[in-house]
């Protein structure tokens, strides 16, 4: 049997060869390196906190598989999902076990281990303030037990949750509280709901309350109750946030630093070769040159005109954007969405306010076969996703914000068959964001994919929509392009839920980390 075990955060699998208590305890030890003179100091509780020792062991596991606890002697067990007191204090040295057999049908996104290590600190004080307020403010206990029953909370449940709680802390600490009122009522959200916890931030509470930038659902609720207020706020120091495309990244180093003759000579056979095997090694050799121009605001533009291959020969984006990041980025995406997370957009989405055009997206995406009008599942449900993350307003002097179903023209474009794509790149009045060019008889038979970026047309090497989201994502990397501030939420969370890059350094909004929260537990 395979044993998930936890120890001062770090976790690890443990082989049991026999089911007994002393066995047990002594692979804890050589997993983790515990001294033989403390193994006799370990103690071991089940879900109620209720102490098991060996008469009871063997018997137990085989009507209760987990999860189990252990501590060393005179420590308080640690675990988000255990009944503890206020009071107790909680350790780094403490082993949380999950008798729990690998199974095929495993949580992909934790079978691969992207998920961030904590150590398991819970702030029980803070805990004990949320339930206090949730057990006697009116609506409180039907929040409650909707997280009782669904391991989780709906968008309207989270409003209810935030305006109760804000009501209470500015009646006792003023519509301005400090801010370690702020963080201790975030931490007793996560402490009291564990599950509500994004395992991709710092702390797990950034949605809530995020002290670094003064951002999320406590903060933005006071600033609501604040504004009737007539003396403002100065601005708080805030650390930049600049991870994503669009910002300039280091260059991956490279084996072979060229001379300007060397990159002249291979951007001269670019331009001639008929050879696709050619192109793509010198496509490669000129890797940081080209790098170097997307990052120059002044040579920036030049880039499809030194070099056009891009515009006729498939693959070149990902081969570049596999230099920047790694194989095992690149492919996150196509491994990840198909069995994991559009189930769970899918899923998520019941919960949206229901509209027509919402309606026939989740029709579509939960169907099999090719549909008559719309596009097809894969699509369906990456629209979807674009709804449970909708554009943010944009301030009163910019157009203001916009719908998803308006957004979605940002992120795909349809062209029937027949139709000069010449002519959709010249009638393109501004220059913008790259978005997808789909052709085909319907939207739900689409036979070619583009990237439209800068009146170019970028033939993509994919065939279905997954894999054309997947480009598209990437060339905004690869070209060093901003998101469409109508996707920026939806393209920040594809970025730091699925690909896992820049996550801490990019600037995003709660309900990005909400979701986020939801979606990859």
């Amino acid at each position: 049997m395979l044993l998930r075990v936890s120890f001062g955060g770090v976790q690890k699998y443990i082989k049991m060869p026999e089911l007994t208590f002393g066995d047990f305890l002594r692979e804890v030890s050589l997993k983790f390196n515990i001294s033989e003179d403390r193994r006799l100091d370990l103690k071991v509780y089940d879900q109620s906190n209720t102490e098991v020792d060996s008469e009871v062991f063997e018997e137990l596991i085989k009507e209760f598989h987990g999860p189990f606890l252990v501590s060393l002697a005179n420590e308080a067990p640690c675990n988000p999902h255990f009944t503890s007191s206020p009071g107790s204090t909680a350790s780094d040295e403490t082993v949380i076990l999950n008798f729990s057999q690998l199974e095929p049908a495993e949580d992909p996104v934790a079978a691969q281990g992207s998920q961030p290590k904590r150590p398991c600190r819970i702030n029980y004080e803070a805990r004990a303030l949320i339930e206090k307020i949730l057990t006697t403010k009116p609506g409180g206990d039907r929040i409650m037990e909707e997280y009782a029953k669904t391991k989780s909370i709906t968008d309207s449940t989270r409003r209810r949750l935030i305006n109760i709680l804000t009501a209470e802390m500015t009646e006792t600490h003023g519509t301005s509280p400090p801010r370690s009122v702020k963080v201790m009522y975030a931490q007793g959200i996560i402490a009291l709901f564990p599950y509500l916890e994004d395992p991709y931030s710092q702390n797990g509470f950034e949605h809530y309350y995020d002290p670094e930038s003064g951002s999320g659902y406590i903060a933005w609720r006071l600033k609501t109750i604040q504004r009737k207020a007539s003396e403002e706020r100065g601005p708080a120091v805030r650390s930049p946030k600049v991870g994503g495309p669009g910002h300039g990244r280091t260059t991956p180093l490279t084996d072979k630093v060229l001379t300007d003759e060397e990159v002249e000579s291979a951007i001269a056979v670019l331009r001639h070769s008929a050879d696709e095997e050619t192109i793509r090694e010198k496509m490669k050799t000129t890797f940081s040159y080209r790098q170097a121009m997307v990052n120059d605001h002044d040579k920036s533009a030049e880039v499809f005109s030194v070099f056009p291959r891009f515009l006729d020969t498939q693959g070149l984006v990902e081969q570049d954007f596999r230099l920047m990041f790694g194989e095992q980025t690149a492919n996150k995406f196509l491994e990840r969405w198909p069995t994991t997370f559009k189930a769970r957009v899918i899923k998520e989405s019941h919960g949206l306010v229901p509209s027509t055009d919402l309606l026939d997206l989740m029709h579509n995406a939960e169907t099999s076969t090719e549909v008559e009008n719309g596009w097809d599942s894969d699509m369906s449900a990456i629209i979807l996703l674009l709804h449970l993350l909708p554009p943010s307003a944009q301030g009163r002097k910019r157009p203001g914000k916009i719908s998803a179903s308006n957004a979605v023209d940002h992120l795909i474009k349809f062209q029937k068959t027949g139709t000069s794509l010449q002519q959709h790149l010249d009638n393109i009045t501004q220059s913008r964001q790259p978005y997808i060019l789909a052709q085909g008889p319907t939207k739900s038979s689409i036979h070619s994919f583009f990237i439209a970026i800068d009146k170019h047309a970028l033939p993509c090497q994919a065939t279905t929509s997954v894999g054309a989201l997947d480009e598209l994502f990437k060339a905004h990397f690869v070209f060093g392009t901003s998101y469409s501030p109508a996707l920026n939420n939806f393209f920040t969370f594809l970025q730091t839920a699925i690909y896992n890059i820049d996550v801490g350094k990019t600037k995003e909004t709660p309900r990005i980390a909400e979701l986020r929260a939801r979606m990859v537990r």
